[in-house]
């Protein structure tokens, strides 16, 4: 189900991405630009429709969840 809201004044500026801190504090750069990252994302999962299958039809998500992500709650 989908609601649409009313934007909030702000809201997409608080979450731009920016790592001019990171990448003059550490050092850090990106290895992929984010246009190359999605590209390549897209790819991946094209060219592994079979996986994406079997986690949504053949296996329970909710299962595979718990399975790959319980440690995450028990630790947060």
């Amino acid at each position: 189900m989908i609601k649409f809201v009313t934007d909030r004044p702000g809201h997409d500026r608080r979450y731009a991405i920016n790592i001019e801190k990171i990448s003059s504090t550490l050092g850090w750069q990106p290895r992929h630009s984010l246009e190359d990252g999605l590209r390549e994302t897209i790819q991946w999962y094209l060219s592994n429709m079979d996986w994406a299958k079997a986690i949504q039809e053949k296996m329970d998500y909710q299962k595979w969840v718990s399975q790959n992500y319980q440690q995450r709650e028990k630790q947060a």
